[in-house]
């Protein structure tokens, strides 16, 4: 473990940089807190993380886990009884929170600091409750002895909590009071940040705002000073009359002054009004407003503060929203998802989201992870990271591939929300396997058929599918080696470049159509209108049905399933031939 001096040494460093990094989230586990039982949920953090999954699994509790720790000391920090599991108090399986935070000055200490393989440091506190409508247990890991201690990072809650990114809850029902609220906290938070740099004297060293929350400070000292005596004598004189009716009982009267200073003293009025209506006419508040309305006005705050420059040293925040996609209209989704994306841009915002809607899911930033929350045969909620940027090991041109997907299809992320998965080269395939689908509905349900549209972006796609499939296959046609005019033809080249993602653990399977699908399925080449072509004869041909059918089936690991002529199961080159 390093000195206390080197660690202050680090620290200092990396603060006194212009674009030096702000305090994050690192990892959120969470266990026994409502849905989620006695499996520990672990959440690894990004910049963007999205949480997709079925609903009733626990996504939005998730959300709720990290604002319920950050109110810690308030009556938001305290749990209901139905925060417990099954609405019941199990002593040997209490609700526990554990946070992991990355920080880069304000250091609590050397005991509680933790350095990370990244050259950063870590931060371990967990929170337990042991019954409703009481202030959690709140504990630090202590790095010297390798275990929990009772005493905490920071110290008093109000103070620990100033040293985390601020939380900005959005519910996908909340009341439009608390809508209301939210935005308008959105646009104080910011608001606050301009407060530091006001100074009567260029030359002093701390703001104007700053020295009056001293002097508030040292109010505070002179009046516990100045009033102990008299709170003595009051709580004695009321003591002896309540004792008179109530033997052996006395009272005490808790005076101390508000620890949070900044809640001592607000520059601005507690309830700021956020009023909203036509140009020279009537502007009622936002609550008042519809639903779309309010969510439109969040996005444009959201884009708002990530346009914004924040100055150093602010504070960083985190938003949590839950189902982003509701009260859009289609044309706004994209504009929104781009919002989103753009918020952390700053480096001051980290954003977590559960979504329903794959078109909140790019893939070509290299900053997002997702994970998916399930419950496995209706038993424990579960969590799983489906993608992480520096696992997937994306190059510029996977990015750029993956990013021309998500213009041509915004769906085309769907197989993160579940199910097997089949990648195909083209739209002819995605066609004839959709209309498979249709016309057996109960076979292939959980079935997803990725598009990769061309066969240069089958290894970008590949690469995603890797990281958490059990196994899937690629259908791709083989090509043909030379071209009419006797030259290579770059389309066969492609697959030695798909045989590179064959693995030791089975994952990928190849499955080539000779030379092309039209021809090993239909027994002709088609030159224009090919989906349409493959849907009529799906539609009209019995047999041509059954060789489309029979290939899905195969594709999925139906059993019995068996490969029409003309397609190639391969490992080798040799095999295409």
């Amino acid at each position: 473990m390093a000195t206390k001096k080197k660690i202050e040494e680090v620290i200092a460093l990396v603060g006194e940089e212009e674009n030096s990094p702000r305090p994050r989230l690192n990892k959120l586990i969470i266990q026994n807190f409502r849905s989620i039982g006695t499996e520990k949920v672990e959440i690894e953090l990004d910049d963007i993380v999205v949480l997709v999954g079925p609903n009733n699994v626990g996504k939005s509790g998730i959300l709720r886990a990290y604002e319920t720790v950050m109110s810690h000391g308030s009556k938001d920090g305290k749990l209901t009884i139905n925060d417990f599991p099954n609405g019941q108090v199990d002593t040997d399986n209490l609700p526990t929170i554990e946070l992991h935070t990355i920080v880069f000055n304000d250091a609590p200490g050397d005991r509680w600091i933790s350095p990370t393989t990244a050259g950063e440091w870590l931060i371990r506190e967990k929170w337990t409750w042991d019954s409703p409508n009481k202030d959690p247990k709140r504990q630090g890991f202590d790095v010297q002895k390798g275990d929990w201690d009772d005493q905490v990072p920071w110290g008093a809650p109000n103070v620990a909590n100033s040293r985390r990114p601020l939380p900005h809850r959005i519910d996908a029902f909340a009341t439009p009071d608390k809508q209301a609220a939210e935005i308008t906290k959105l646009i104080t938070s910011l608001l606050k940040e301009k407060l530091s740099d006001i100074k009567s004297d260029p030359d002093q060293d701390k703001s104007d705002y700053e020295l009056v929350l001293d002097k508030i400070k040292d109010l505070q000292t002179k009046v516990v000073q100045a009033t102990e005596d008299e709170i003595k004598v009051i709580e004695n004189e009321i003591s002896d009359y309540l004792g008179k009716l109530f033997p052996k009982h006395k009272i005490k009267f808790d005076a101390k002054p508000e620890a949070d200073l900044e809640s001592a003293y607000q520059p601005f009025k507690s309830t700021a009004d956020l009023l909203m209506g036509p140009e020279n006419g009537y502007f009622s508040s936002i609550e008042h407003q519809g639903s779309g309305a309010r969510r439109t006005l969040l996005w444009a705050t959201l884009k708002y503060l990530s346009e914004s420059q924040d100055k150093k040293g602010s504070r960083p925040h985190v938003l949590l929203l839950d189902e982003p996609e509701i009260c859009l209209h289609p044309s706004a989704i994209r504009e929104a998802r781009n919002v989103l994306y753009e918020l952390p841009a700053s480096g001051n915002w980290q954003v977590m989201i559960t979504s329903h809607s794959p078109i909140f899911i790019d893939l070509s930033k290299d900053n997002t992870t997702i994970i998916r929350v399930f419950r496995e045969n209706d038993s424990e909620v579960k969590s799983t990271t489906l993608y992480r940027p520096e696992r997937a090991k994306l190059d510029d041109d996977d990015k750029k591939n993956l990013k021309l997907m998500n213009i041509c299809d915004p769906y085309v992320h769907e197989f993160f929300f579940g199910g097997r998965q089949i990648i195909v080269e083209g739209d002819t395939e995605y066609t004839a396997f959709s209309m498979i689908k249709e016309i057996y509905p109960d076979e292939y349900s959980d079935v997803q058929i990725v598009r990769a549209r061309g066969k240069g972006i089958i290894p970008s796609v590949a690469k995603v599918l890797k990281q958490f499939s059990k196994s899937f296959f690629i259908l791709h046609d083989t090509d043909e080696e030379l071209t009419s005019k006797g030259k290579r033809n770059p389309a066969w080249g492609m697959n030695n470049t798909i045989a590179a993602l064959l693995d030791e653990d089975g994952k990928v399977n190849l499955v080539a159509c000779k030379t092309c699908f039209e021809t090993a399925i239909f027994g002709e080449e088609i030159s224009c209108e090919k989906p349409y072509n493959a849907l009529t004869k799906i539609r009209t041909d019995a047999n041509a049905r059954s060789r489309v059918k029979s290939l899905l089936d195969y594709l999925i690991g139906a059993e019995g399933a068996t490969l029409p002529e003309n397609c190639i199961h391969w490992t080798k080159i040799e095999q295409l031939a």
